[in-house]
């Protein structure tokens, strides 16, 4: 799966300020992360972009993922009433 991410993800700092997008475009993660999470369905955002590839959707997930599971989670004691 990394292989995925490193042919489909690119984060260049002379590329939308340095934000992780498809590889030779300047379309974000974030933005297709967002669209699917409104229901936006996948057959939908590659007519909107057709530069699009099904692969792209799913590294965009797929990227999405791996941060998520690196965050640092520290968690606050909540005082029982």
């Amino acid at each position: 799966m990394n292989d995925l991410l490193e042919q489909r993800i690119s984060v260049n700092p002379r590329v939308m300020t340095g934000k992780p997008v498809i590889q030779g475009t300047r379309i974000p993660v974030e933005l297709i992360v967002r669209m699917l999470a409104q229901g936006i369905s996948e057959a939908e955002i590659l007519r909107e972009y057709p530069r699009l590839q099904p692969e792209d959707i799913r590294a965009a997930l797929m990227y999405a993922a791996n941060v998520l599971a690196g965050e640092m989670v520290f968690p606050v004691p909540v005082a029982q009433a």
